[in-house]
């Protein structure tokens, strides 16, 4: 149930009239995994825990690094040398003391992935590599967690909403063989609005509102600042989702 605090601490987004105060039941009692704590997950775990995700777990193996620091909000200068799940759970525990944060300081592999996911009831993509979301990707799939997919390049970025058995899965979209790109230019801002763009997916989709981008990829442009949204077509032949 919600308390007193909840209703003064969600009080704005109650009164949305399409979510309300099921809405926000329905967040309290939601399990979201951030895969990643880079750009995307920092920015992503900050607003769901601004919107009262009852239990977020964050996964990520990677220490604090100066270089992080123009786009991953959740690490300062004083965490460098941290483990980013420490440095994570210290920042969103002091942002909202409400929400359950799981920090898990592990690389995500084929061997750990159902363990990590499992009882999640979506699971947000901060990956910065192909081969991890090819991982999870599979295992979502298999478990029927939607995964909520983003990436980013310098100014551009992309987000979709992957819903198990419904729509195209990561695979379907991206050859499996695709080639790691290695270090890419990242502008702190633009993975901080295509999490923000995936977290708006989330609340949607864990309170039951609203259109999601569930089979389509929207696609974002900084330089000219332009939106695109196309149709993603499922591969029936998917290796991963195909029948």
């Amino acid at each position: 149930m919600l308390t007193e605090s909840d209703l003064v601490r969600y009080g704005r987004q109650i009164l949305y009239t399409d979510f309300g105060e099921e809405g926000q039941r329905r967040l309290k009692q939601s399990h979201v995994v951030v895969a990643g704590l880079g750009g995307l997950g920092s920015a992503s775990s900050v607003y769901l825990a601004c919107a009262g995700i009852g239990h977020i777990t964050v996964v990520d193996g990677d220490f604090v690094e100066l270089s992080n620091l123009n786009r991953q909000i959740l690490h300062w200068e004083e965490d460098i040398g941290e483990r980013k799940t420490l440095s994570a759970v210290r920042k969103l525990a002091k942002l909202n003391p409400s929400v359950e944060v799981t920090p898990l300081f592990e690389r995500i592999t084929p061997s750990n992935v159902g363990g990590i996911i499992e009882g999640a009831h979506t699971v947000i993509d901060g990956m910065d590599n192909f081969e991890t979301r090819f991982i999870l990707n599979s295992a979502c799939v298999g478990a029927g967690i939607p995964f909520i997919h983003a990436g980013i390049n310098g100014l551009l970025g992309e987000v979709t909403t992957i819903i198990p058995r419904k729509t195209p899965c990561f695979a379907c979209i991206f050859p499996q063989g695709l080639a790691e790109e290695g270090a890419i230019p990242a502008f702190g801002v633009t993975p901080a609005l295509m999490a923000a763009l995936q977290v708006t997916e989330a609340v949607k989709l864990l309170a039951g509102f609203g259109d999601l981008l569930a089979g389509k990829m929207l696609y974002f442009n900084g330089e000219t600042m332009e939106f695109t949204v196309v149709d993603l077509v499922r591969n029936p032949e998917c290796s991963v989702c195909g029948f």
